[in-house]
Order: structure tokens, then sequence, then C-alpha cells
């Protein structure tokens, strides 16, 4: 990475909603500072100097003008950053082009990518480019997928602490979720959507092995309908984050040579509790399309402030050792999933890049073979999650 870039970081898109929050979370938590420079960027300085004075950000905090369609102006952007922050989208829209830059010039990069296809494509183009450049390109810092991707992480190092060795089977079970899936989740899932009038998209987003080229592992549960789990003694119910999760977990296992074995299963649902009630949750879950609709949240929109502190998650991950034998672990957190605590999780996912996780080589990522345990450090020392082990 070049010392001589200007900033550490840059968020681009921070006139938007979310983008917004990560701003107002970089200022509260790091401000301006000579140990950690950022910056602002998105289309408008106009625009950005606004955002700056509403969040209480210094009048001293620079900003930065570029545009997704605007080639000259992201390659400008990204050659001041050490990292660049990426809030804008749906990516399948308007993020080819910024990876490519950051590709290109070496510089680091993360976003909130919950877009399998689309990440596939840029695995394919970029990931050789980036490996020469010493770029790392980090897909997927939100909620969707950290908490899970790092979360089984965190198990299969609890796995081999209690059993001796990781395990090849895990269960991700969602047991509370208070709060809004973001305008930008829905905007995505609509161009997602949209683009598998394509087979061949189809084909990448109905294979959980879409992330990892060159590998195919076991049969894995479809997790597309309700079913009754005799040891939880609950229904549990698909889990729409599930499509990217599982891949990125799959795709971390394949980074780190798979130390979860070559024949890892991974599923995640959510609980929706015992009984009649807990059937008659899980079905109507199942049949829940409403994120898809028109009536959905929009990109720039979001909850307020009381809300998205009022909001939480809760997930449960059991890992299952073939010869018998399991260990538990939950990720927590104490904020909404979509907002505020994704704000917080992508932002702590770009100083680890900075400030820990300085030797990871240049290519496409996922966070747990990035940052791994330096990543879970940041995020209970500042972002509000919490990860521990669990007894039956």
């Amino acid at each position: 990475m070049p010392s001589e870039r200007e900033f550490d970081i840059i968020v681009y898109g921070a006139t938007g909603f979310t983008g917004r929050l990560v701003a107002e979370y970089m200022s509260q938590q790091y401000g301006l500072n000579a140990g950690l420079t950022w910056a602002m960027a998105g289309r408008s300085a106009e625009k950005l100097a606004a955002v700056r004075d509403e969040i209480g950000a210094p009048a001293a905090t620079p900003l930065v003008t570029a545009d997704a369609g605007d080639v000259d102006s992201l390659d400008a952007m990204v050659k001041r950053a050490k990292v660049v922050l990426t809030t804008v989208g749906p990516y399948q829209l308007y993020g080819s082009e910024l990876v490519a830059a950051c590709a290109r010039t070496g510089t680091d990069y993360v976003d909130l990518c919950g877009e399998p296809a689309w990440m596939r494509n840029m695995i394919d183009a970029h990931s050789e480019t980036a490996k020469g450049s010493g770029a790392r390109i980090v897909f997927s810092c939100g909620f969707d997928s950290i908490p899970f991707d790092l979360g089984v992480l965190y198990l299969q190092e609890a796995a081999k602490a209690q059993l001796g060795a990781p395990v090849s089977r895990v269960r991700g079970r969602v047991r509370k979720m208070k709060g809004t899936f973001s305008g930008g989740t829905a905007a995505s899932l609509k161009a997602t959507m949209a683009a598998a009038k394509d087979p061949e998209v189809m084909q990448l987003l109905r294979d959980p092995f879409a992330l990892t080229p060159g590998f195919s592992g076991p049969a894995q549960p479809s997790g597309t309908k309700p079913l009754y789990e005799a040891d939880l003694d609950t229904w549990v119910a698909p889990f729409i984050m599930a499509v990217i999760n599982t891949r990125n977990i799959h795709r971390s296992n394949a980074l780190m040579d798979h130390p979860y074995g070559e024949d890892f299963v991974y599923d995640e649902m959510l609980i929706t509790g015992p009984g009649e009630q807990g059937e008659a949750i899980a079905n109507a879950v199942a049949e829940d399309k409403s994120l898809a609709s028109d009536d959905g949240p929009k990109p720039g929109e979001g909850p307020s402030k009381a809300e998205r502190e009022a909001g939480c998650y809760d997930v449960l991950f059991i890992g299952e050792a073939a010869g018998g034998g399991s260990v538990r672990v939950s990720v927590s957190a104490d904020l909404d999933p979509g907002y505020g605590s994704t704000s917080r999780i992508i932002a702590e996912s770009a100083v680890c890049l900075v400030q820990d996780a300085t030797e990871t080589p240049g290519g496409i990522w996922t966070p747990a073979p990035a940052m791994g345990m330096r990543l879970i450090q940041r995020l209970v020392d500042n972002a509000g999650l919490t990860f521990q082990q669990e007894t039956a």
C-alpha cells in the first residue's frame, strides 16, 4: 500500500442514509486526528458540506467529489485513499467501475454487498489484478455477512479448544432480530431479481458454492421451507440473508484452505418458536415477499435514531462434530441490523484493514480470512457486538 496516500479511509456515499451514519460514527469514534485520516465523498460538494454540518463532524473534515458514472473521478478518488468504504449500491448497478479502479491502483475496498452474482463477476474479472496490485477487496462488510462469517469463525475456534478440531456441520439460527432491512438491501434484491432473468445469473444464484470458483462441496440444506428442530424445540423459517451469507462462509472456508473441511455443511434459518404458533409464524415468514415489493424501504430512507437504538439481533451458531460432540456460540448486537449496526461494522472493517490486518495480501476477500479475530475484537470493543460461547 503506497504510504503517500492522503487519507486512510474515504467514506464514499456519505450523503446517503447509511453513508451518513458511517460518517457520523467515524466522526464520533475517531474525530480528526493524526492517527487516522478520513474524508467524506459523494457527487455533490454542497450536499457533503451540509451532511458534515448536520452530523456535527468537524468543519475541517475533508470532502471529496466523485461520481459512479465518471470513471476519471473514481480514479482520482481511489488514488487518494488507502481504503475506500462504499455504501453506493446496488453494487451491480453502481459498483463495478469502483472495484476495477481499486484493483488497478492497489486501493483497499469495503462495501455492504449482498449480491452474489455480481460478486462472482468481480472475482472473475479482478481477482488477479488485485493480487498483483496489493488491493484488498472485501465484500459484505455489514450485517450481511460479518456477524455470520465471523460467527462461524468464532465457533470453529471454540470447537478447536473444546473438541480438539473444527466441526464439519454448523447451523446458524437467528433467535432475535428487531429492526428493518435497509432500502439499499431492498434495492439490491430487486436488481438481483431483474438480473436473474439471465439463465447464467440464475444458475449462480442457486449454487451454494457460487463464490468458490474451482471448488464445489457437498449438497447443502435448501433452507427454503419451514422445519421443526427437536433439539431446539422450535420451528425455523427461511432467513432472507442466508442466500448471501452461506456463500460468503463457503468462500471464507475455501480462501483459508478449508480449515472447516471440504465436506463442510452450513445453513441459516430464523427461529419462530415452538408449537402451532411457531409453525404458523414460520409459514408466514416463508410466504412473505414484502422486501421485494414496491412498498418496501427505498434507498435513502431509514428509521429514526430512536428506532435504530431500539433494534437488536441475536444469532445462535450450533456446531456438530461428525463423531459426536457439539459447541454453541452466539453473536448479538444492541442496534438494529440494517442501519445502526451495519454502519459501525463497515467503519470498523475499514479501520481494521488500515491498522490491524496489514499483512493480508491483495485479492478479493471475505471478512473472516481478511481480518478474522482482530475484527471480532474491534467489533466487541467499539461497535456494540458480543461474541460468546454458550452451553446447550
